[in-house]
């Protein structure tokens, strides 16, 4: 295998090539460096701005935001202060009592509790007592008359004196 030879004008068109590359190169990247370094203040310049119009924006939105807070607080309570005037105006319906039989021991138990249970024998402590009846005489019940002269006369005796 035979190797190529380059030729030499050949190798001369190519390094033209070259140099005219690098040439291009360097002095495009001078001219960018020059483009970038006047713009870099008007971009900073409109970032500050545009910085300033959403950093103004955004404490509108948020004095919005706490005032509608604010509202929807002062709802919320205005709703439960109806609530409850609600509620006091139709009153609570207290169920029917029921009446229910029950020993003083259950009742005991059911006020003091399971651990306090003890029996207590609340009427050993009472006295009977007997009904005694009383007899009249039968005249004196049927005779109604006799009675109203009686009262008759200590009315008499009490104008009297």
């Amino acid at each position: 295998p035979r190797s190529k030879k380059m030729s030499s004008s050949r190798k001369h068109h190519l390094k033209v090539l070259h140099s005219a590359d690098q040439y291009s190169a360097t002095s495009n990247s001078s001219e960018l460096k020059l483009l970038i370094g006047s713009l870099k203040p008007n971009i900073r310049l409109c970032v500050q701005d545009t910085a300033r119009k959403l950093h103004s924006l955004i404490d509108k939105m948020d004095e919005e935001r706490y005032d509608l807070a604010t509202k929807v607080r002062k709802a919320d309570k205005e709703i439960n202060d109806l609530k409850l005037k609600v509620v006091e105006l139709a009153g609570v319906k207290k169920p029917p009592l029921k009446k229910v039989r029950m020993t003083a021991d259950a009742m005991l138990k059911a006020l003091l509790g399971a651990r306090h249970a003890f029996n207590m024998d609340l009427r050993a402590n009472l006295k009977q007592v007997k009904k005694e009846v009383k007899e009249e005489p039968s005249e004196a019940v049927g005779d109604w008359r006799k009675n109203i002269e009686d009262k008759a006369d200590r009315k008499k005796m009490f104008e009297t004196s």
